[in-house]
C-alpha cells in the first residue's frame, strides 16, 4: 500500500498497522507534531467523507492500493476557522428572535465549532455565552475574533505592536501599590485585569510564531521562555491575593519587582529571538 500526503510520495514504512484506521492514527501523532492537521482523505483516489469514515478505517490495508492524506497547517485551519466564526456572528444578528434561540443547535455541530472547542476553549465560552442568549455582545465578540485573527495571520507584526503597550503596562504596574494607597481601587483592579490579558495574548502570539516558523530559540532560550511562562500564571494569581486582602507591601514587590520586569524580560527575549529580517522581508 502507498501512503501520499498532499498528492506526494511520503516516506512512510507500515509494520504492524493492519487497518487503515491504525495507519491513520500513527500519521495523526506525526500531523500534531509537525504543525499540521488533516484535513482530508481519499482512499483508491475517491475523497473519504464522514458519514463513512468508519465503514473505511475498519479496511484491511492488504485491500486498499494508495492513501492520500490531505493536511494543512494548524495556522491555516485556525484562520479558515475564525473568518467562519466571524460569518456565523453575521449570520445569528440577522435572524429572528426565534431563529436565534435554535441557532447554537446547528452552530454547535460546525467545524469551526468543533475546531475552537478544541484549540481555543475560551473563545468558545464567548461565542457558546452569545448564541444560547448570553450577557456578551455581538459586537463584543467580533472584535474578539478579529483579534485573534490578526494573530494568527500576522503573528509578528501583532507581537511587535505590542511594545508601547508592554512598556504602559510596566508603569501601571509600578503605580499599582500608590493607586491602592491613594483608594484608586477601580485603576488597580483594571492594571492587574490588564497584566493578566497582555500576558495572554504574548503567550496566544508566541504559540503563533513558533508553529509559523518566526523564532529561532536555542535551547537555552528556550528553557528560559518555558520558565517564564510556567511563573506567569501564579504570579497573576498572588497580586490578585495581595490585592484582595489590601497588603500593599506584598502588591507593591510583585508589580514592580515580578510582574514588570518578568513580563518586559519575556516580551524582549521573543522579540531578539524572531526572524523579524526573514519574516517581513526587510
Amino acid at each position: 500500500m502507498e501512503v501520499r500526503i498532499n498528492d506526494h510520495p511520503a516516506d512512510i514504512t507500515i509494520d504492524n498497522e493492519k487497518t487503515v484506521g491504525e495507519v491513520m492514527a500513527g500519521l495523526e501523532q506525526w500531523l500534531s507534531g509537525s504543525g499540521h492537521r488533516l484535513s482530508g482523505l481519499s482512499i483508491d483516489g475517491k475523497p473519504v467523507d464522514l458519514s463513512s469514515l468508519e465503514d473505511v478505517f475498519s479496511k484491511e490495508i492488504t485491500s486498499v492500493k494508495n492513501i492520500n492524506i490531505i493536511t494543512s497547517s494548524l495556522a491555516q485551519l485556525t484562520a479558515e476557522s475564525l473568518i467562519n466564526l466571524l460569518e456565523d456572528i453575521k449570520e445569528y444578528e440577522r435572524l429572528g428572535f426565534e431563529e436565534k434561540k435554535e441557532f447554537i443547535n446547528t452552530w454547535k455541530e460546525k467545524p469551526q465549532s468543533l475546531f475552537i472547542s478544541d484549540q481555543m476553549p475560551d473563545l468558545n465560552n464567548f461565542f457558546f455565552n452569545l448564541f444560547s442568549g448570553g450577557n456578551i455582545e455581538a459586537n463584543t465578540v467580533f472584535s474578539i475574533t478579529e483579534e485573534r485573527l490578526r494573530e494568527v495571520k500576522n503573528p509578528l507584526e501583532e507581537f511587535v505592536n505590542l511594545q508601547s503597550l508592554v512598556e504602559q503596562t510596566c508603569r501601571l504596574l509600578e503605580d499599582l501599590p500608590l493607586d491602592v494607597q491613594t483608594g484608586k481601587d477601580a485603576k488597580a483592579a483594571q492594571t492587574i485585569q490588564i497584566f493578566s490579558g497582555i500576558a495572554e495574548k504574548i503567550l496566544r502570539i508566541l504559540k503563533q510564531l513558533d508553529i509559523q516558523g518566526f523564532l529561532n530559540l536555542e535551547a537555552d532560550i528556550e528553557k528560559q521562555i518555558t520558565q517564564m511562562i510556567s511563573a506567569f500564571g501564579n504570579l497573576v494569581k498572588e497580586l490578585l491575593d495581595a490585592y484582595e486582602r489590601y497588603d500593599t507591601v506584598l502588591l507593591g514587590d510583585l508589580a514592580e519587582y515580578e510582574a514588570a520586569v518578568r513580563l518586559k524580560e519575556l516580551f524582549d527575549l521573543i522579540m531578539n529571538n524572531s526572524r523579524r529580517t526573514e519574516a517581513t522581508g526587510n
